[in-house]
């Protein structure tokens, strides 16, 4: 057989390919051992030997427990290789059904072999797709965990942490691990001094604590040599330590925060885990390090205002994040804006300061229009967090025109998660002080929410009532009626009907913007008034809750309020008996709802105000607003004494 050599190409000789299927082990070693040599740092190499469809007879050779020890060893190398070259590689080799046959393999006893297999396997385990298809059963996972005992090599060790960090993905995954003993065996991994097993050690419990707070509170709890795990993360995420470990220490921390596992002002958290993050965002450090700690911090700050503040404090980071927003990459844009996202979440001064960073409203409108979806959605959800500024909305946000690309997202055909950002940040574009209302209408906004309002996911429906019902406040008459036939009787039943308690209340948030102030309530009513009230009685029929109903009557106050809309309630004589019924109701926030609209029918010297006070005197009202006076509750009693004064003889 000729001399093979790494440099040599792969198509230039034949013998190689014929001796891989010998019978002669010796020869097929040799031919393994070629191809191996051959593959090493070369993907056009790799290309060739998987497309000339070696693949097979190596996992046959691999899994033939006939063959000589060292072929399978060899074949087992030779496949980990290949399973660093490119995604294309690594499906074909998870396609071929390689992650099983590693697996069965471990129930062997051959340590080498064993050895080899778990070196293939981290390497296919990091590929994204390789452990959804191929989901480790219980028996697997005991299996691998035996391999991580304290006795084990620091290869099998730091092979099985990042298999098992790869693996749990899911609840279930997380929650079948730690039912076996796994923080046990990682606190104990975490004590051993070597990088290369510490650091997946922290990837994997940081795998396992995410979103899960039962596995996150076993995990906080868990010693080792009477030291937990917290007390260990604490020491690892020191400046002493490698950046990577540190990384992977804060994002175990972070995790475990926000698991619910520890609490945000626990020292650990407040004074180790977000100064370090904040540190690792700086311009010093390697730009696939700061990506990832504002990663980290973004989802470490995401939802607590005080942890916001004192990472802004750092005068450095805003900059530092926005020099992350100039990188090339797209895993450092992403990043940065998600950290800006969370900062800005709730503070105004927060907000300011960012927005007042030179070049970064630029920033926002070029990740708007980025080719790439996850940096489109991450700079949507800045922009979402930047619109709660009232004075940005009124200033900075009208000279950017950032309406323009965010109605072009929701006009294409976005991913659901990016559309649920972007029709969140149009809430606050629509509301009423915002100078982006008129031309976002004469662009079309109300067929764009109102087509949201027909999706089959909550949260779209949700944004789309809520943009409307921010659309319909104190908006002129002729916007009132378009929203109102665009969305039409159907589709505002459906929504009144729906499951989500969210939409319910939001869309009659919009039907009492429609039917309010009182100078559109005439209007409206006279235009749509059959439909308002038969949505009106269907809610106030249907088995919802108190703050539900007090919604649907609060409606029916507005329609009491109009000259010739209160004509409606008065020539129903259900809705009159509801109305009256909901002053004697349980749930004070319906007494006083029904009690506000009883004022409006009988309101003193308006046209028709005695007949109406007549027919409510017959129907008892005036004896329940008089025992209701004996209430301790000051809004009802007041609201009580104010509808009383409205019957001439009471």
């Amino acid at each position: 057989m000729q001399p093979f050599t790494t440099f040599m190409n792969v198509e230039s000789t034949r013998s190689y390919i014929d001796n891989l299927y010998s019978s002669d082990p010796d020869k097929c070693l040799t031919s393994i051992i070629c191809i191996k040599n051959s593959v090493i740092g070369s993907n056009r190499q790799k290309q060739s030997v998987i497309a000339q469809g070696i693949v097979p007879r190596l996992l046959q050779l691999l899994e033939d427990r006939n063959a000589k020890i060292a072929v399978r060893v060899e074949a087992a190398v030779t496949v980990g290789s290949l399973a660093k070259g490119t995604n294309e590689h690594i499906e074909i080799l998870i396609n071929s059904g390689t992650i099983q046959i590693l697996l069965n393999i471990l129930e062997e006893n051959e340590p080498r072999l064993i050895d080899a297999c778990l070196c293939c396997l981290r390497t296919l385990a990091q590929y994204d797709t390789a452990t959804s298809q191929n989901r480790f059963d219980v028996k697997r996972l005991q299996k691998l965990l035996t391999f991580a005992g304290p006795g084990e090599s620091l290869q099998r060790q730091s092979c099985v942490a990042s298999i098992l960090g790869a693996a749990c993905k899911t609840p279930v995954e997380q929650n079948e691990l730690c039912s076996m003993g796994a923080p046990s065996l990682l606190a104990a991994l975490l004590s051993v001094q070597n990088s290369s097993v510490r650091i997946p050690v922290l990837s994997c419990l940081a795998s396992m604590s995410w979103n899960n707070p039962t596995v996150a509170t076993v995990i906080v709890h868990t010693a080792y040599k009477d030291v937990k795990v917290p007390h260990y993360l604490a020491s690892l995420i020191g400046r002493d330590r490698p950046v990577e470990m540190q990384l992977e220490a804060a994002k175990c921390l972070t995790n475990l925060h926000r698991a619910g596992a520890i609490h945000s002002q626990e020292p650990i958290i407040i004074y180790r885990t977000l100064p370090c993050l904040v540190r690792l965002c700086l311009i010093e450090h390697p730009e696939p390090h700061r990506a990832s700690a504002a990663n980290t911090l973004a989802y470490l700050t995401e939802v607590d205002s005080e942890l916001q503040q004192i990472a802004a404090i750092s005068n450095q980071l805003v900059s530092a994040l926005v020099h992350l927003l100039n990188c090339k990459s797209v895993a450092a844009k992403q990043a940065a804006f998600r950290a800006f996202a969370s900062l800005a979440a709730n503070d105004e001064d927060i907000r300011k300061r960012i927005i007042d960073t030179k070049c970064l409203m630029d920033s926002v409108l070029e990740g708007l229009n980025d080719e790439n979806q996850s940096v489109r959605h991450a700079a949507v959800r800045c922009l979402h967090s930047l619109s709660r500024s009232v004075q940005q909305l009124r200033t900075t946000f009208q000279d950017h025109s950032v309406w323009r690309p965010l109605m072009a997202l929701l006009t294409g055909d976005p991913s659901t998660e990016l559309l649920t950002a972007a029709s969140s940040a149009l809430c606050n574009l629509l509301l009423e002080f915002s100078p982006a209302k008129e031309p976002m209408l004469q662009q079309g906004v109300v067929k764009i929410l109102v087509d949201l309002t027909g999706k089959a996911e909550p949260s779209l429906r949700l944004n789309g009532v809520w943009a409307l019902m921010n659309l319909a406040f104190q908006a002129e008459q002729r916007v009132k009626s378009q929203i109102l036939t665009a969305l039409g009787t159907d589709q505002i039943f459906r929504l009144l009907a729906d499951s989500d308690t969210r939409v319910l209340m939001k869309t009659l948030g919009l039907l009492r913007n429609l039917v309010s102030p009182r100078t559109h309530t005439d209007t409206m009513m006279s235009l749509h008034g059959p439909q308002v009230m038969q949505g009106v009685v269907l809610v106030l029929e249907g088995p919802h809750s108190p703050e539900v109903k007090e919604q649907a009557l609060c409606i029916l106050g507005n329609i009491a309020d109009g000259e010739k809309a209160r004509e409606h309630i008065m020539s129903n004589e259900d809705v009159l008996k509801k109305l009256i019924d909901y002053m004697t109701h349980p749930a004070r926030c319906l007494q006083e709802a029904s009690v506000f609209c009883i004022n409006n029918l009988a309101r003193l010297g308006e046209p028709g105000s005695l007949e109406r006070q007549t027919r409510l005197k017959d129907m008892g009202v005036t004896s329940i607003l008089q025992q209701l006076l004996s209430t301790s509750d000051t809004v009802l009693y007041n609201r009580v004494k104010t509808a009383l004064t409205q019957f001439t003889d009471v």
